[in-house]
């Protein structure tokens, strides 16, 4: 099994960092194949809505997004990380996010996703929330842990004295496995859920 690790923070080996790597040592434990890819300090831009990828079957502009694509394709399960700014994630990783998911036309469903939020003290439910939006809209189950996925931590290496913020990450690790380990068995056996034809609905007649 894979696992996508996705730094949204523009700092190497920051608090969001160390939220990951907590899950990383879980996941290696395990037996999950693991990759820790930075993206928050990367120039992306954000998406302009051209609509050139379904057209093209990748992002018109040839960056990290169109790099990660097969990554995304091949792994069982997306963890995304990011800081809290002004109670929001990161814009960079954000756009990144944005312009990946929607370039991707490939069958998300049953990927399993989980996010991480790093803060000094508040806005993480907020950005913890817009961040599980981008697995949501694709069928992907969200792996919880035993709170809202979330470490406390100022300057870089703060984080490791949240023991709580700590320890659930290494739960959200386990959890996450399980929930993958699940899903595989039940694709082997019941195959993916039916999908209808999607009914598209716009408001304005």
């Amino acid at each position: 099994m894979k696992v996508l690790m996705l730094n949204g923070s523009p700092h190497l080996q920051g608090n969001t960092y160390i939220a990951l790597h907590e899950m990383e040592k879980i996941f290696q434990q395990e037996g999950v194949e693991t990759e820790i890819l930075q993206v928050g300090s990367k120039d992306i831009r954000g998406c302009i809505g051209c609509r050139k990828c379904g057209e093209l079957g990748k992002c018109v502009f040839s960056d990290l997004v169109n790099e990660t694509a097969q990554k995304f394709e091949a792994c069982d399960g997306l963890v995304v990380g990011s800081p809290v700014y002004y109670a929001s994630a990161n814009a960079t990783l954000v756009a990144f996010l944005t312009r990946l998911f929607y370039s991707t036309r490939f069958d998300k469903t049953m990927k399993v996703g989980a996010s991480v939020v790093a803060a000094r003290r508040g806005g993480l439910s907020a950005t913890f929330d817009e961040l599980n939006k981008f697995f949501t809209i694709s069928g992907m189950p969200v792996a919880s842990g035993q709170y809202w996925n979330s470490i406390h931590g100022q300057t870089p290496g703060e984080a490791e004295q949240d023991k709580e913020g700590l320890q659930g990450m290494r739960t959200l690790a386990r959890n996450m496995v399980f929930l993958m380990r699940g899903i595989a068995l039940a694709k082997e056996q019941f195959g993916l859920p039916e999908r209808e034809p999607f009914e598209r609905t716009n408001f304005v007649r």
